[in-house]
């Protein structure tokens, strides 16, 4: 049997695939809850439709390298708060255009970066299999269960706040991406049993309603840590 040559083979036989990264990167949106950063493609496959920021990963490049100059390029974002490896896609139908394995992250921050022209956050919510090109929408589903799970047992809720944020906001951006209700006053306890949060010693400036003003709080590290690997935080 002779072997086969042509674009997927080198002139041994051997199989030489193309080989991307995607950055799934998330952040929660006061209005639209967690969105996802995704540019409209144009041109084919799946032209006009929303994908994630990806591109080919160059002979000598790291994988982390490659996935940050592709989303600087593609979106204009230039700091994440959290990177991490999410998981690696290889089946043969996935491009349409070549066989391509694809390595994803899933990437957090938080507020509102500045971005380059094109570059917009979908509402998670909004992200459909119709709506989005490739796989894509399958691994921004992987990664909004990804992080809904680390909320339980680490401390990864720094990367989607402020440095320094109210004990309201850290519960509104937990029940944000947790999808439920979630208790401000047990929030805390949790968390300060676990030692992640710490007090700055100041306040948030008072409302236009007055009132007390609330305390600031932060993260005691902003490095990710499992703190309670048992841990499964509920409604």
């Amino acid at each position: 049997m002779s072997q086969k040559t042509g674009p997927l083979r080198d002139s041994h036989g051997t199989a030489k695939y193309r080989h991307e990264i995607i950055a799934v990167v998330l952040r929660v949106d006061p209005s639209d809850g967690l969105s996802v950063l995704v540019t409209r493609r144009t041109r084919a496959p799946f032209r006009g439709r929303w994908g994630l920021p990806s591109g080919a990963l160059e002979t000598e490049e790291l994988l982390d390298d490659s996935l940050r100059r592709h989303l600087a390029d593609r979106t204009g974002l230039r700091h994440l708060n959290h990177l991490e490896q999410l998981e690696t896609r290889g089946a043969p139908d996935r491009d349409p255009a070549d066989r391509t394995i694809a390595t994803a992250y899933l990437g957090l921050v938080a507020g509102l970066p500045e971005l380059d022209p094109g570059a917009v956050w979908l509402p998670v919510a909004d992200v459909t299999g119709e709506a989005m090109a490739f796989d894509h929408a399958e691994l921004v589903s992987v990664a909004a269960e990804r992080l809904r799970a680390k909320l339980s047992y680490t401390n990864i809720g720094f990367a989607l706040v402020d440095e320094e944020f109210t004990i309201s906001q850290l519960r509104d951006t937990y029940a944000t991406v947790l999808g439920y209700r979630v208790n401000a006053t047990n929030l805390r306890r949790i968390l300060e049993r676990r030692r992640q949060l710490e007090p700055t010693g100041t306040t948030a400036p008072s409302g236009t309603g007055g009132g007390r003003p609330a305390a600031l709080f932060r993260f005691s590290t902003r490095a990710l840590q499992v703190t309670d690997p048992s841990a499964v935080l509920r409604p």
